[in-house]
């Protein structure tokens, strides 16, 4: 088993740094489909974040440096929630989590699905408790379901923000990093996490990262959009098929 989890490492890492995303979007349904029942899933799947959000955010740096305030703000809101969901996970149900992560899904999708790959007007700007505020729900879902927050972040950054697409990406995994560390902390006080299979996950999950912020690099935005459309539909039919 621990080959496939290596594997799904590299898989889960490449997805991260194209996409921006935690990885758990895509490692978490491939983990239920080996076995693992949802709570242990989220266990690996917040350890495995760690590693790709720290390393994709290096390599995301030089691009992503006139977010980085906006980052900081959201992510401290992340931290919060996300050492909050520590507490909040043990008390709900497998199958509770499972519909969230499909609730989830579906908002991300109608969300980008209609806001432009590129904005043609300017970022707007929200005070730093409207961001904080933000950061804490979307670090309380995120860590209850096993993502880190960028396909719940992503959206809003986009659809509400005015984000263009790949610096929202970008921005969205910077934020996993504090929203990930946080629920790392939380679930192993709580007991819940599954270290040796997070970290077999998450060494893996460096090889990806590396070339999935390369690949992004060169697609066009209007091609990225596709493609981040294209991921969350092909997760939303595993959650549902999963689930239902």
């Amino acid at each position: 088993m621990n080959l496939e989890l290596a594997i799904f490492g590299i898989i889960t890492g490449f997805s991260s740094g194209f996409f921006g995303i935690g990885g758990g979007t895509i490692l978490v349904p491939m983990l239920l489909m080996l076995g693992y029942v949802m709570k242990e899933a989220v266990a690996i799947s917040i350890m495995q974040m760690v590693f790709s959000s720290i390393y994709g955010s290096f390599l995301n740096a030089k691009k992503a440096k006139d977010v980085v305030k906006d980052g900081v703000i959201l992510g401290i809101g992340g931290s919060f929630g996300g050492m909050v969901s520590g507490y909040i996970v043990p008390s709900l149900s497998n199958e509770f989590l499972q519909y969230l992560f499909i609730a989830i899904l579906i908002f991300s999708i109608i969300r980008i699905f209609y806001s432009p790959a590129v904005q043609d007007g300017e970022k707007k700007t929200k005070s730093t408790v409207t961001l904080l505020l933000i950061g804490a729900g979307i670090g309380i879902l995120a860590m209850s379901i096993g993502v880190g927050g960028s396909i719940l972040l992503t959206p809003i950054l986009v659809g509400f923000l005015k984000y263009n697409l790949k610096a929202a990406t970008a921005l969205g995994l910077f934020f996993v990093i504090f929203s990930s560390i946080a629920g790392f902390i939380s679930t192993s006080y709580q007991g819940q996490m599954l270290f040796v299979e997070g970290a077999t996950v998450g060494i893996g999950s460096l090889i990806g990262v590396y070339f999935g912020v390369k690949v992004k690099d060169i697609v066009k935005a209007t091609s990225y959009k596709k493609y981040v459309l294209l991921l969350n539909i092909v997760v939303l039919v595993i959650m549902l098929y999963k689930t239902i």
